[in-house]
């Protein structure tokens, strides 16, 4: 699991947009984790499976860092299955999702600019589908 993880983040370097700069930590965490998480910063009591956190100017970070995506891990694998391809392969879909929302997209609010740039990357990156393709 730690390989894959590690080649996670080489994945998604690659399939980033250009104009991402800088550092973004990646946590794989349990749906319970993750259900806290979304609970105190989303105010919904329920697992979710990938949350974006942008790192906070005010706060003694690099300045580099955008921000952590944080992947649920039981949710990624029921969705794995659920669309018919391996976990790998839900991880770099929830990832890349993440990247773009800590480079300021948002699906529910942009008349599909997010969900355009999202399957541009994703099909230029192998992947079979996007997370906004599916909701």
């Amino acid at each position: 699991r730690r390989v894959l993880f590690r080649s996670l983040g080489r994945w998604l370097r690659q399939a980033a947009p250009a104009r991402a700069r800088g550092e973004v930590n990646v946590v794989v965490a349990t749906d319970r984790r993750v259900r806290r998480l979304n609970d105190r910063y989303r105010g919904v009591d329920a697992p979710t499976d990938v949350l974006s956190f942008s790192a906070d100017a005010a706060l003694p970070m690099p300045s580099s860092l955008l921000g952590e995506i944080v992947i649920a891990a039981g949710v990624a694998r029921r969705q794995a299955r659920a669309a018919g391809h391996d976990e790998s392969t839900e991880l770099r879909v929830l990832a890349l999702h993440g990247l773009l929302h800590l480079l300021g997209y948002d699906h529910e609010t942009d008349g599909g600019t997010m969900a355009r740039l999202e399957a541009r990357l994703g099909r230029r990156a192998g992947l079979p589908d996007t997370l906004t393709t599916r909701r």
